[in-house]
């Protein structure tokens, strides 16, 4: 339909709404809007006022974890935000009550929502890049043809969701599947496919459109035209200096033009165009002078690049006539989720330090318990062309700094991001009140006073006047030593949290201790472990000062030694060093020892001390990734308990987990060293043998795991005898993934406990003292 049509449509329920208002009293409530095309007629100042609506439609998707649902009936549609606990398909056919809600179009708050019955969906209607980028069918079920140029699976919310980005003619869209099948994946790179779905804007901080998502609830709605006549493997390797050989764009996208206030310039790189809350990045060529706060027009080619908005190959028209934009007062969390992107903004906090450079002056700062950058650009260098001058802040002082938001990248859904400000001139940083005077550069300038008022008073002595020297130089030795070991240290915390092996960051915490105490031997002994550090081979036992390292729970650690020059007692400076060091060594010991219990939790099971199923299903990836790469084999072995409930029926719980203990110590033994048990959990186990030549090794292997029942299980004063069965699955011949290779064993298990030529009896008990029985 002609846009002009679409407005007259518009215009003609907006009057009608008018006129319903007009009969029934504007003070009264106004009734309920009943079609979907009398509330796509609304503006936002219109459905901001909240009006009732009362109408039905057909479910064209929902999403339950996000309480996302598009309805669509009459050849319009809309999103609506359902109640909570509504469980809806594709099809059924609903009432909706509820209220409007302003957004990129007017959007259902709805208070309740009654199906009416299930019937078929909608017609998807033949969709192009340019209909859905203009928002003509924005929440249609639509129909798009394109090529893969990415399919992976991803999280959306937490939940394993499959992303497939296809090229069109005119653009790229994302198509978000609902399923997280990798399977389904398989062969859909560069292949030409055809995918139903509906459509919604992909929006930065500001709700301002920058892309197009199709939302499909099932691999069902996507359609393979044209498989690829290529593979990943297929590709030959290309030089990473020749990468842009195959490099091929089409931009057709119009030249559009757009008026507001310049916040920003920076010659030959870029301006930012404020209008009211809405601002635009414009990368230009530009270098004729403009200034900032007057308003200006600029025409040029929109992208989205890194999430945002902007206008690229921009020409830029100054009007002449000033417009200054006030900044607006903004906090941390406005901006770190990207809701003033490219605004100018105002913001207080203390300066942490200041980076001067010939290009740039960076000051970091300190807000609201969070970090930002402050960043003044310099025109770029020439002969002639000197930085202009920029007053030294002292760290420490409050400041109110103005300037442009800049964002890495936006997604509104992802958390925070990490941003800075871009400042116009010097004068956009001002001091608001300075640091305290007790401070070291106050007392380095009280030193070096000093020793200007030695040096007046040279008529005492050029001996005097060495005595002075030397001072300072010692105290400014001694400010550079405790420079050096404070950065040490914070490297040594850095390597605590990190990847680091254990032996080296108690290594350099030696190293930090010997330093602080002059050079001097220093070392460590971990309990039951390795010794550390620079220990000499012959020492005085009587120079040698030991510090015990405390464990948080109780006992100890290790031991700290350190070699001192003196045997009588030590200075408080080397005591201080030695605590740092225990206080270091504990934490590092602590650290590593609360992540490897962690990680051996997540490994492994707590009852039975075997692999649990998620570590298996690790091992048999890799088991799998190796065994393509090398042609090989392994195998598979799914074991059941038999009768394991009449043991816990009959005995009690403790005896059944007595009888699982036994049960995994007898089969661990019975494995080889690179073999691997897990528990699956109940009384279901599994074994896998990397290292097999045929079926045959992994059938002998079963037959020693089921020997394992054959003496009688001794449980406190109960006697038990047991059974379990067994079915074993051989890669790649029984299958070629994780899941189907389970499922294999898991099956030929099952056909083994009910082919089984008789059964065997319950586990009987032989108690040490006689049982009665009734």
């Amino acid at each position: 339909m002609p846009a002009q049509v679409h407005e007259m449509k518009r215009l003609f329920c907006a009057m009608a709404l008018v006129v319903s208002w007009a009969v029934t009293g504007w003070a009264a409530t106004p009734p309920p809007l009943t079609t979907l095309r009398a509330i796509r007629a609304l503006t936002n100042a219109e459905a901001e006022r909240e009006l009732p609506v009362d109408f039905e439609a057909t479910v064209t998707y929902f999403r339950d974890y996000e309480a996302s649902l598009f309805v669509q009936d009459a050849g319009e549609a809309i999103y609506v935000m359902p109640p909570e606990g509504m469980s809806l398909a594709p099809g059924d056919r609903v009432r909706i009550e509820g209220v409007t809600q302003p957004s990129f179009h007017p959007v259902i708050r709805s208070s309740r929502i009654q199906i009416l019955g299930h019937g078929p969906m909608p017609p998807p209607i033949r969709s192009d890049y340019g209909s859905l980028i203009g928002g003509s069918l924005d929440c249609m079920y639509v129909s798009l043809r394109g090529t893969v140029r990415l399919a992976a699976p991803t999280l959306n919310s937490g939940h394993r969701v499959s992303q497939i980005e296809l090229a069109v003619d005119g653009g790229d869209v994302s198509v978000t599947v609902d399923s997280g099948d990798q399977s389904r994946l398989q062969g859909l790179l560069d292949a030409e496919v055809e995918v139903s779905g509906v459509v919604s804007g992909r929006f930065d901080g500001k709700m301002q459109l920058v892309g197009v998502i199709l939302h499909a609830p099932s691999f069902d709605e996507l359609r393979i035209l044209r498989k690829s006549t290529q593979n990943r493997e297929s590709l030959p390797i290309t030089p990473m200096d020749r990468v842009l050989n195959t490099y091929n764009v089409q931009d057709r996208s119009g030249r559009v033009r757009i008026a507001g206030t310049i916040t920003y310039y920076r010659p030959a790189m870029m301006a930012v165009l404020q209008d009211g809350d809405r601002s635009i990045r414009v990368l230009t060529p530009e270098i004729e002078p403009l200034r900032v706060g007057d308003r200006a027009e600029a025409t040029g080619f929109p992208e989205v690049n890194d999430g945002f908005l902007a206008l690229k190959l921009g020409d830029i028209h100054s009007l002449g006539e000033s417009a200054p934009v006030t900044p607006l007062r903004i906090s941390w969390d406005d901006l770190a989720y990207g809701r003033h992107a490219f605004d100018l903004v105002s913001m207080e906090g203390k300066v942490l330090s200041q980076v001067r450079e010939r290009s740039q002056d960076v000051y970091v700062i300190s807000t609201e318990g969070h970090v930002f950058s402050a960043t003044l650009r310099h025109p770029f260098d020439s002969d002639d062309n000197k930085p202009p001058s920029v007053p030294a802040i002292q760290a420490g002082s409050t400041v109110r700094v103005s300037g442009v938001a800049i964002l890495d990248y936006v997604n509104p859904l992802s958390g925070t991001m990490t941003f800075g400000l871009l400042l116009r001139s010097p004068s956009d940083i001002a001091v608001l009140a300075n640091p305290s005077w007790m401070n070291v550069g106050h007392l380095a300038l009280l030193v070096g006073f000093l020793v200007v008022v030695v040096i007046a008073f040279a008529t005492r002595g050029w001996a005097l006047e060495r005595k002075v020297r030397r001072h300072a130089t010692e105290l400014a030795r001694r400010i550079e030593i405790e420079a050096n070991l404070e950065r040490r240290r914070s490297h040594i915390l850095e390597d605590i949290n990190g990847s680091r092996p254990l032996a080296e960051i108690v290594e350099r915490i030696t190293e930090l201790v010997s330093f602080k105490l002059g050079g001097f031997p220093c070392w460590c002994r971990i309990h039951d472990g390795a010794l550390l550090g620079n220990c000499p081979p012959k020492y005085d036992e009587a120079r040698v000062v030991r510090r015990e390292i405390p464990a948080r729970s109780g006992g100890m650690l290790g031991t700290l030694y350190a070699w001192l020059a003196l045997p009588a007692a030590h200075t408080a400076e080397e005591a201080g060093a030695l605590n740092m060091g225990v206080e270091l060594v504990e934490l590092a010991v602590e650290t590593r020892r609360l992540y490897s219990d962690l990680r051996r939790r997540s490994e492994f099971d707590l009852l039975t001390d075997v692999h649990n199923r998620f570590s298996l299903e690790g091992r048999l990836d890799a088991l799998i990734d190796r065994a393509r790469e090398t042609a090989g084999i392994f195998g598979l072995i799914y074991i059941d308990l038999d009768n394991f409930k009449q043991v816990n029926d009959v005995h009690g719980h403790r005896a059944g987990d007595i009888y699982l203990q036994e049960v995994a110590l007898r089969m661990k033994r019975q494995l080889r060293a690179g073999d691997l048990l897990a528990r699956l959990g109940g009384d279901e186990f599994a074994a896998v043998a990397p290292t097999v030549r045929s079926r045959a090794d992994v059938e002998e292997m079963a037959l020693r795991l089921e020997r394992c029942f054959d003496d009688p299980f001794q449980l406190d004063n109960v006697q038990l005898s047991g059974s379990a069965s067994m079915g074993i699955a051989l890669y790649p011949e029984d299958g070629k993934t994780r899941d189907s290779l389970l499922g294999a064993a898991d099956a030929a298990m099952y056909v083994a406990k009910h082919t089984k030529r008789s059964f065997r009896e319950e586990p009987t008990q032989t108690a040490s003292s006689e049982l009665n029985t009734e």
